[in-house]
């Protein structure tokens, strides 16, 4: 039963503060409207009925005493003058036995104050005429006809109350969606900017703004921003020196081991210097990450062509099928590095790499696909971790050192991607890039 009320409950936080603004209102213009019906609308109704169920009386009483047709019209003309009501009397007729035409409330009180007042049987036809209501009232030699302005028998506050009670409403309804929409509108940019910042786009132009949580949230980010940029600078400045450092000794060792010639053991240890820059080089990717690189309007087209024509100059075999051409903002050089990681893998293990991109609604979807081995189903979430090898094997050559999905990973996430593992129909394994337009 819950569920079935969130369901119908706004999604919004301005859906949300309007209904909580709007439904005490509704109740207590329901509470109001009942409370007027009630008490106002049903005595005044009666009262004005009454009044004309009076006037009527009067007339019925001054022609008992009275019989005389030329006296009567004179209390007919009477009549029309000063209480707004056309006389006329049919001698000899006898009343129908119909119903009223109309049953409302107006209705309703006129015959419960002709009833009480005049006390003879009467019929309403307060429908044939728009403006006026008829009343025929049986007298014991005719009937008497009259007619009376509705507005008599109708009060025009009950239209006012109406259209000022809901009129007020429909102001402050206005009045505070206007509100409500200026102070949601701080939180939305508040959200922006930590989805930017999570994307890695620049958001130093973000000010705090709204309510003074708001502010306080907005500030609380931007310490956070403030902090986490710092460390990856710092992590990124000591890494620099690291590399440096670390490359010096082995340009030094590249060098004694070339003069030595064909000495024994001397391509061993090429070998072994050459894997250890290379291992070098691998952890400081993983370890910049994307750096301080800029996010530019990129045409992954061309980007995907760019992968692709350095895996075939590489001896690799691959077909790339590019649907729908589409530019968004990127950091070409992390991006790049991210499908070089993911096709150099493909090529690594299959013989036969096939690439395609295209939108799919709301996203660029790229799929690699290769007919290689692939991975485990319950490896296949393990191997975005740094390190993380499928092979028990130490052997770069095979396994590489555990790095290049886990960057992959990171520059897919930090542009607000998704990237997952699933089977390939070329029988190994299908890697699927899905990045929001």
């Amino acid at each position: 039963m819950r569920s079935r009320i969130k369901n119908y409950l706004p999604k919004s936080l301005l859906g949300r503060s309007l209904m909580i603004i709007v439904t005490p209102l509704i109740l207590l213009q329901i509470i109001s409207a009942t409370i007027f019906y009630e008490t106002h609308w049903d005595k005044v109704t009666l009262r004005l009925a009454r009044s004309v169920a009076g006037d009527i009386a009067a007339v019925i009483y001054l022609m008992r005493y009275e019989p005389v047709v030329e006296v009567q019209g004179r209390i007919f003309d009477l009549a029309a003058e000063t209480m707004q009501l056309a006389v006329s009397y049919r001698d000899k007729a006898v009343l129908n036995n119909s119903p009223n035409i109309n049953d409302d409330l107006m209705t309703r009180m006129l015959s419960q104050a002709l009833k009480s007042t005049v006390g003879k049987p009467f019929h309403i036809d307060a429908d044939s005429r728009g403006r006026h209501v008829m009343i025929d009232i049986q007298l014991p030699k005719g009937v008497l006809h009259v007619v009376t302005p509705r507005k008599r028998l109708f009060s025009s506050t009950t239209y006012v109350f109406v259209i000022w009670m809901i009129g007020t409403s429909l102001i402050l309804f206005g009045v505070a969606t206007i509100f409500m929409r200026n102070q949601v509108k701080p939180i939305r940019r508040l959200a922006d900017a930590a989805e930017n910042f999570g994307k890695g786009r620049d958001v130093s132009t973000f000010k705090p703004e709204g309510a003074a949580e708001v502010r306080q949230a907005a500030s609380a980010f931007m310490a956070m921003r403030e902090r986490i940029v710092r460390q990856i600078r710092q992590r990124t400045d000591m890494l620099a020196g690291v590399s440096h450092d670390l490359r010096t000794p082995l340009t030094r060792m590249r060098l004694q081991v070339e003069m030595l010639g064909q000495v024994s053991g001397a391509d061993d240890l090429k070998s072994d210097i050459a894997e250890m820059e290379r291992m070098l080089e691998g952890y400081l990717s993983f370890a910049r990450g994307e750096g301080t690189e800029q996010v530019k309007l990129t045409n992954l087209s061309v980007l995907l062509d760019t992968v692709a024509a350095q895996s075939r100059r590489k001896g690799g075999l691959i077909d790339l099928h590019i649907e729908n051409s589409c530019q968004m903002p990127l950091r070409a050089t992390a991006f790049k590095r991210c499908l070089t990681n993911l096709v150099d893998n493909a090529m690594r293990f299959g013989d036969h790499v096939t690439m395609r991109a295209g939108i799919r609604e709301d996203r660029y979807e790229i799929t690699i696909d290769d007919d290689g081995p692939g991975i485990p189903v319950d490896q296949r979430h393990d191997v975005f971790r740094p390190f993380f090898r499928v092979e028990d094997s130490r052997n770069p050559i095979t396994g590489g050192i555990g790095l290049g999905l886990t960057i992959a990973g990171d520059v897919v996430r930090s542009h607000g991607g998704e990237i997952d593992l699933t089977d390939s129909p070329n029988g190994g394994l299908r890697v699927r890039l899905r990045m929001p337009i």
